[in-house]
Parts: C-alpha cells; sequence; structure tokens
C-alpha cells in the first residue's frame, strides 16, 4: 500500500475498489498489514457492506456457504478465583448467575446430546477457574470419552483453563480434538483487564494445546473501552500464534462487574471487526460468539458473509437466541449447517399473526 494510499485510508476509510483490490492480493498471498485492518476497521458505514462482500469472497473461497455450529456446555459455573473484569463468573462478582459445582458424565452427556441434535458438530466443554487439577482433568476425561463414544464424528473442544503439559497430554489422549483459551485483548491492554494472571499465561495455554496435538482455539473480546489499534494487535497476535478457531465475541457488560454499563459497539463496528478478521486470517474459523444477540442484532446473518462458525442457544452465564431460531437464520441466508446439510425445525410454514392491537381495539398499537 503507498504512503498516499494508507494516508487517505487512515483519515476517511477506504474506498470501495480498495477492498476488492486488497482481497485479490490476499488471495495471492498477501498478508494483511496494520494500516490495511485499520482502514476496515475504520471504513465508513455507507462503505461497510462493500467490506463484507469483499472479505466475504474469502469466507467463500476457504467455507463455502457452510456455517459451522458449536454447543456450549457450562460443566461448572461461577465462583472463579480470577478477577477479569468482563466476567459474570469473577472474583467478587454480584452478577445473579447460575452457581454450581462440577456436573456428572452423564448429565455432560444430555447437555451435548441437545446441542449435536440442533446441528452442533463441535461440543465445547467448559468449566470455570483458574486451571484444572488432576482430578479435574481426570473428570473432563471420561466426559470426552463419554461423548466420543456415542457421537464418534462430533469435534471435543475443552476449555478448563489455564494448562500444565500432563493436562493436556491427558485431554489430547482422551479424544478431545481442540483446547480453547481466548487471549481475549490485546498485550498492551491486558493489565488493564485482569491482574491474577497475566497475558503471557494465557499465550503459553495455547502453545501448551498445541503441543499435546489439539487444534488451537482463541479468540478475543470487543467492545472493553480498547483503541483501534490493540483490536489490530490482538487479532494480529492470534494469527501470529496460529488459532485454527477464532471466537469473536462482543462485551456483554453484566451488572455486578467492573464494566458493568459498558456500551461502545455498534452494529456496522462489530461488522467491520469481523471483517478485519476474515482479511488477516482468511483460512481460519471466525465464529461470531458471545454478545452477538446484543450488539450484531438484526444483522446477525450478514455477519455470516465473514464469519462461518457461530455457537447455537445459550452461552455460559447468559440465554442466547432460540436454537431453532439460530438455525433458521442460518437458512434463510443460504447457508448449510456444517455436517448436518437441513436440520430438523427448519422447515416450518409461518402463519400470520391476526392483529388484536391498534386501532378497533382498546390495546396499544404497536408504535
Amino acid at each position: 500500500m503507498s504512503r498516499t494510499m494508507t494516508t487517505r485510508c487512515e483519515a476517511s476509510g477506504a474506498d470501495v475498489a480498495d477492498f476488492f483490490e486488497l482481497v485479490g492480493r490476499i488471495q495471492r498471498g498477501h498478508t494483511l498489514a496494520a494500516a490495511e485492518a485499520l482502514s476496515a476497521l475504520r471504513a465508513p458505514d455507507s462503505q461497510t457492506m462493500s467490506l463484507i462482500a469483499a472479505a466475504g469472497m474469502l469466507r467463500q473461497a476457504h467455507f463455502g456457504r457452510t456455517v459451522k455450529v458449536n454447543y456450549l456446555v457450562n460443566l461448572k459455573s461461577g465462583l472463579c478465583a480470577e478477577d477479569c473484569s468482563y466476567c459474570s463468573q469473577r472474583l467478587g462478582s454480584t452478577s445473579q448467575i447460575l452457581k454450581y459445582t462440577w456436573i456428572s458424565t452423564e448429565e455432560a452427556a444430555k447437555q451435548a446430546q441437545h446441542g449435536i441434535d440442533g446441528g452442533a458438530s463441535r461440543v465445547c466443554l467448559v468449566a470455570s477457574g483458574r486451571g484444572p487439577s488432576d482430578r479435574d482433568v481426570q473428570r473432563v476425561a471420561d466426559m470426552i470419552g463419554r461423548v466420543k463414544e456415542d457421537h464418534p464424528d462430533v469435534e471435543v473442544c475443552a476449555c478448563l483453563g489455564l494448562l500444565r503439559e500432563r493436562h493436556a497430554q491427558k485431554l489430547a489422549e482422551a479424544g478431545a480434538d481442540a483446547y480453547n483459551h481466548n487471549i481475549n485483548t490485546a498485550e498492551s491492554l491486558y493489565d488493564d483487564i485482569c491482574t491474577t494472571h497475566s497475558y503471557q499465561d494465557r499465550v503459553d495455554t495455547v502453545e501448551t494445546a498445541k503441543g499435546a496435538g489439539m487444534s488451537p482455539c482463541s479468540g478475543l473480546i470487543v467492545g472493553m473501552g480498547e483503541s483501534d489499534e490493540q483490536v489490530v494487535e490482538a487479532v494480529f497476535a492470534l494469527r501470529e500464534m496460529g488459532s485454527d478457531s477464532i471466537p469473536v465475541n462482543f462485551l456483554m457488560p453484566f451488572d455486578g462487574t467492573p464494566l458493568e454499563g459498558t456500551h461502545e459497539l455498534s452494529p456496522m463496528q462489530c461488522l467491520r471487526i469481523l471483517a478485519m478478521v476474515r482479511l488477516a486470517c482468511p483460512d481460519r474459523e471466525v465464529r461470531i460468539a458471545g454478545g452477538r444477540e446484543m450488539h450484531l442484532r438484526s444483522l446477525q446473518s450478514v455477519a455470516l458473509e465473514v464469519a462461518n462458525s457461530l455457537f447455537l442457544g445459550d452461552y455460559l452465564t447468559s440465554e442466547g437466541q432460540d436454537a431453532k431460531d439460530d438455525v433458521a437464520m442460518i437458512a434463510d441466508a443460504g447457508f448449510t449447517v456444517l455436517g448436518h446439510g437441513d436440520v430438523a425445525g427448519t422447515d416450518a410454514e409461518p402463519v400470520p399473526a391476526l392483529r388484536r392491537r391498534g386501532t378497533g381495539t382498546a390495546a396499544r398499537p404497536n408504535a
């Protein structure tokens, strides 16, 4: 990119033609540069759909029109000793979330079954806490074995916090395909959002999981007060560490946490962030994750033009969009669920809702 083009992009966003030219160069092997990433993040709303169309060419080239569906099973909720400022399960949180200790292997398998029935090809087994004990790892290994026994073709991803090498080996031997540990934000911001562990601790855990043969799943949270430059810093770090799967979370500002009341994102900004991640990581799984309903709102299906993955239904401590609505959204936008094609519950014919409010009634109008 020339100095003149860089200056123009940084000042007012790239021209529409620039997005398609950039994608063409990426398809020929170009690696997205920081100035180019910033130009995508700073594109005006009027050009955002063109940015999505351009970045969508990369998504289409690597993933076609499929959407990978992932399903979370929260094995242990709340009561975490870490102080991550965004988290409703953090030390000192007064969020009124569900709190419970380890569920049984049978219950984990039952919950996983619900997600698989809904179209999930990956089940994510998650537990709160700094990191697992030997006993915890054995417990989760048993759960992994049970899910794999019932569904050999379904991927299992574990997410248990900071990981020791022997624990990583144990999980891999049990059949875990992947391990999730998000870096969450840029290294330059990390000390502002967490003090009980370091950014490097998280990077080390991703490397430990990779060393054991598990696919690295690591992503970020946006909307925590980071600058555009720090979004780019985090995404480029994920690219550098070789994260195969990149969940993009949008801050849910839970009451009772330090980030309560923080609302910095717009739907169009969220689309630009997802597009930039696709430009930076053209062949990686990009997942629209927690907070998509709150922040993307009616543009969730548009986000699938650049992202190729999502979580089905609920999250760890918050409710998501109805799972059947997720599957219907995928189909309505012209996508298919990876590994499933048509999923039960998406072919119901809509029925008109008869008006019973407004003019001619005593009920308040829909206005």
